[in-house]
């Protein structure tokens, strides 16, 4: 694709990259994707400083429509000298946007289930492995189906219940920018170089992921066409190549 050098050099901080950060242009707005790695003080920081200057109109989170209320009551928690306590990057892009339109483009959906379905019965897959699929996909309503009920929860109480724990790195959000850059770009090499030493072809978490992408790409299309502004989207950084080869397309 044709990146965008520019957009990214124009911020003056080693956590925007372009390993990170890729800007889509498009008739009525552009997209940015952001890839983060999940509660990474970098990360978090890079959600922060690019959705104070785009000021997007809409926002896009790898996140399911079902999680987006809890992520909302979590985003509550943040100030202006520190993130949310809660849900990391997500919450944190909620809590640097609140004027913008937040939507969660990730899995379970329904398009998510009859594609996958749809992939499943075309390529005649094995039984073991459609029940590996299938159950992976339980496994992941449910723990949307639990953020729903958590939201309500929190809603409904004085509490913040927190459905998972934050993850904690060998650096934090007092680091320098050029530490927490460093420390995140070692950790995604480290993931990348253990993933890649992983045959995964055919297999369910293959079936499952390709899915997932094909209809996070779908999703974004979609907001680009109805949307007239910026989107600044929120996802894995090992989803992010594939969505903004297949968004320049």
């Amino acid at each position: 694709m044709d990146e965008s050098p520019p957009f990214a050099a124009s911020f003056d901080d080693p956590r925007i990259t372009t390993q990170f950060c890729r800007r889509v242009p498009g008739s009525s707005g552009d997209c940015v994707l952001l890839g983060v790695v999940h509660d990474h003080p970098a990360s978090i920081a890079r959600v922060d400083r690019i959705l104070e200057s785009v000021a997007p109109d809409t926002v896009a989170l790898e996140l399911p429509s079902a999680a987006l209320p809890l992520y909302r009551a979590y985003a509550r928690d943040g100030s202006d000298d520190s993130p949310p306590r809660f849900g990391g990057e997500m919450s944190a892009a909620i809590h640097a946007a609140p004027e913008a339109d937040v939507v969660g483009i990730d899995a379970p959906n329904w398009s998510f289930v009859r594609r996958l379905v749809a992939r499943l019965i075309a390529d005649r897959v094995s039984p073991s492995t459609a029940r590996r699929v299938l159950s992976g996909l339980g496994g992941a309503t449910r723990e949307a189906l639990t953020c729903r009920v958590a939201a309500t929860l929190t809603h409904a109480t004085s509490m913040t219940i927190a459905c998972d724990d934050p993850i904690e790195y060998d650096c934090d959000h007092d680091d320098s920018p050029e530490r927490q850059a460093a420390h995140e770009r070692s950790h995604v090499a480290s993931v990348q170089a253990l993933l890649g030493s992983v045959a995964t072809e055919g297999s369910a978490l293959t079936y499952r992921d390709d899915t997932r992408e094909r209809c996070m790409i779908d999703r974004l299309e979609t907001l680009r066409t109805e949307t007239d502004g910026d989107i600044v989207a929120v996802v894995g950084v090992d989803h992010l190549g594939t969505l903004a080869d297949a968004l320049s397309a």
